[in-house]
């Protein structure tokens, strides 16, 4: 259970804006345990992890690797035994969540590497209303260091981008349109982002665009937990451009997520 209920008026913000912060809803005790997580990975990476820092031929380290759960126990425990799950649900408004996936985003001290503006969706073999991503915080986080800046009420434009690549390399063919140049008119949207602690999150909308900085930070680490669910409207949407997966599931076109690579975690 959250350590608190979550409020009418965070799910009111994250309806309107697609985006909300979560004060402290990760104690102590799921911090440290992350942290380990977060180290492990780091010399233990998956078959999945990519350097992002090195493919772009940037300085610093930017780690990123996905589907951790399967392989690190302590983010297996987040997955199944922390609070997120019940978060997002109440959020969405979901009777239930599938986990899809979960990642490392992690940008060490002096890291040029910036986040892309995009939104998440375009890239997955899903589709729906209910899916967002938990931003768990392991360390303070603000905009020198990387926070993540959203661009409110984009998730409503009605409007798909094309999916940036991460790592420079080319790898999509789809035929949408671009991301706007967000920061080359940024008094044209309405863009947040939040200081964080350790133990503060954020939950946004799967449609949200956002993009991050690199970490500027000369000694902080700016590790970020990540897990992405989907809720009881997301149905299996396999496409060409759909980023790269472990084996995907025996599923048809149109089918709930239910399985061993996306299970159920919480059901109200």
């Amino acid at each position: 259970m959250p350590v608190r209920p979550i409020t009418d008026q965070e799910i009111a913000t994250y309806e309107r804006d697609g985006v909300v912060c979560l004060r402290g809803l990760f104690d102590d005790a799921w911090v440290e345990t992350m942290r380990e997580a977060a180290e492990f990975s780091l010399t233990h990476p998956s078959e999945m992890a990519i350097e992002m820092a090195e493919s772009r031929g940037h300085s610093g380290r930017y780690f990123f690797d996905t589907f951790i759960w399967r392989t690190n126990p302590q983010c297996r425990s987040f997955v199944f035994d922390s609070p997120a799950a019940q978060i997002v649900a109440e959020l969405t408004k979901s009777a239930r969540v599938n986990l899809f996936f979960d990642q490392w985003l992690i940008k060490e001290p002096g890291t040029e590497t910036p986040t892309p503006w995009h939104h998440d969706l375009p890239y997955w073999p899903i589709e729906g209303d209910q899916i967002a991503t938990l931003w768990l915080a392991l360390d303070r986080v603000d905009l020198a260091s990387g926070a993540v800046e959203y661009v409110t009420g984009s998730h409503r434009w009605g409007q798909r981008f094309f999916p940036e690549t991460f790592s420079g390399m080319d790898g999509f063919t789809d035929d949408k349109p671009k991301v706007p140049d967000i920061d080359a008119n940024r008094d044209a949207y309405d863009i947040v982002h939040f200081d964080l602690e350790p133990g503060d999150c954020t939950v946004h909308h799967s449609l949200l665009v956002h993009g991050a900085a690199g970490n500027h930070h000369a000694e902080h680490r700016r590790r970020g937990y990540v897990t992405r669910w989907a809720g009881s409207d997301a149905r299996f949407d396999a496409h060409a451009d759909a980023v790269h997966m472990p084996p995907l599931p025996p599923l048809a076109h149109g089918d709930r997520l239910d399985s061993e690579l996306w299970p159920v975690v919480y059901s109200a």
